[in-house]
């Protein structure tokens, strides 16, 4: 009797537990979806790491962050950077097109990572004899940044990652700090 009455408990509060835990995940995903998409245009700077690289170069960029749980969201964006090597003998045109999850432990913070697709075009100075070339590589990108609330629809967004491009486009997460290059990007937050 005992061992029955035990087990009919357990089941009981397995039960109440998973009901309990769904509860709190709807909640929370609708209090997410409650909360605003943003649109976010934005001016980047991005620098290689490589020493024989120039010095670094403006971007432009256009990303859509979407809430998922009151302390996560969502980030699809696109950019176009170039680098210059070599005293200009080549010239690395990127259009990055990243995916990425950012936490948000308080409500202007928020620090994640994702992935990218970074087409890359390497344009050689015509007096030399390589051939333009255009490739397409994964990248693993760290950072976080801090949005500034400046009305119910407006923010100022300020955001840094680190991006480690992949070898043979086998995606394998950094084992240790030795990233290809930092960007970092202003983009002005706009709600919808």
């Amino acid at each position: 009797m005992r061992l029955f009455i035990h087990r009919t408990i357990s089941a009981t509060g397995t039960r109440l537990l998973i009901g309990a835990l769904m509860l709190v995940v709807l909640v929370s995903a609708s209090a997410g979806v409650s909360r605003a998409a943003q649109l976010i245009p934005s001016l980047g700077f991005t620098q290689s790491t490589d020493p024989n690289a120039g010095d670094g170069k403006f971007s432009g960029g256009l990303a859509l962050r979407v809430p998922l749980l009151p302390f996560l969201s969502a980030e699809g964006g696109i950019s176009y950077r170039e680098q210059s090597f070599s005293d200009n003998d080549l010239k690395v045109r990127m259009w990055p097109v990243t995916a990425s999850l950012w936490l948000h432990p308080g409500s202007m913070l928020y620090a994640g990572g994702g992935l990218g697709w970074y087409r890359t075009t390497f344009d050689y100075r015509s007096t030399l004899p390589f051939t333009d070339t255009t490739t397409d590589k994964v990248g693993v990108h760290l950072g976080g940044g801090l949005t500034v609330p400046m009305g119910s629809s407006l923010g100022l967004d300020l955001n840094g990652r680190y991006v480690f491009m992949q070898k043979e486009n086998s995606l394998q997460f950094p084992t240790e700090f030795n990233p290809d290059f930092w960007t970092t990007s202003l983009g002005l937050a706009i709600n919808f």
